[in-house]
């Protein structure tokens, strides 16, 4: 057995309805901008006949199960909730075609993209990368995976509240880039594999949060999750 200098960090891991097993988490894949309201709301259209999607990623340890209390994180006035549509992959693949997008596919879950708005904001106004305004601890936050081997979600509500009242509401068929054009895609950038998420992009609506405030968002079809915002860290 390997000797290490320290504890190595745990197994990443989220409970997957139905089962006993663990669904073991490996990267963290997020699509940016791919509602069009959102877009918009953010100052920055997008016109999918001349682009294509982009991508940022958050370390594995800003993962955090539904249902947590997370404190207000540090070096921020604007922290904004993004529900998001999660895409559990659970086979490899690389290259693959939007056809055989479905392959690859184990389950769904509904997310929360936890952002600090005004240190994005600043970041991609100077051409600096997003990591501080992204890249939060318990900052990515995931509900129980639901297993749909094959199955591409193409329709269905997604909505989040906060405190009761509701803040973002749209469909899953406003995605700019669907499901299978998403897979399509990051493939020819990565090697997918099984244990890699997907959140998919957040509708318009995103708003800040105080210490005390409680999220609940759903996905009509997948499933619900929540979080509640504690004390400053």
């Amino acid at each position: 057995m390997p000797q290490y200098l320290f504890d190595p960090p745990a197994v990443a891991a989220l409970p997957i309805q139905g089962k006993s097993e663990l669904f073991p988490v490996n990267r963290l894949f997020f699509v940016g901008r791919n509602y069009h309201a959102h877009a918009v709301e953010m100052g920055k259209p997008v016109d999918k006949s001349v682009e294509r999607p982009f991508y940022f990623t958050k370390s594995i340890g800003t993962l955090t199960p539904s249902g947590s209390t997370v404190p207000y994180p540090s070096e921020t006035n604007n922290y904004h909730f993004e529900m998001e549509l999660v895409v559990a992959i659970g086979r490899a693949g690389f290259r693959v075609a939007a056809a055989d997008a479905h392959d690859l596919i184990y389950g769904y879950a509904a997310g929360l993209d936890m952002t600090r708005r005004d240190l994005q904001l600043v970041a991609r106004d100077k051409g600096r990368p997003w990591d501080l305004g992204k890249d939060i601890e318990q900052g990515s936050v995931c509900s129980e995976i639901v297993p749909m081997p094959g199955a591409v979600i193409e329709r269905g509500a997604i909505e989040l509240a906060v405190n009761g009242a509701t803040k973002q509401q749209s469909d899953v068929d406003k995605l700019i880039w669907n499901v299978r054009e998403i897979i399509e895609d990051l493939s020819r950038f990565y090697h997918l594999q099984a244990g890699d998420l997907i959140y998919t992009g957040t509708p318009e609506g995103v708003g800040a949060v105080v210490s005390g405030d409680r999220l609940e968002g759903r996905v009509e079809g997948v499933g619900s999750v929540s979080l509640t915002i504690g004390a400053a860290a």
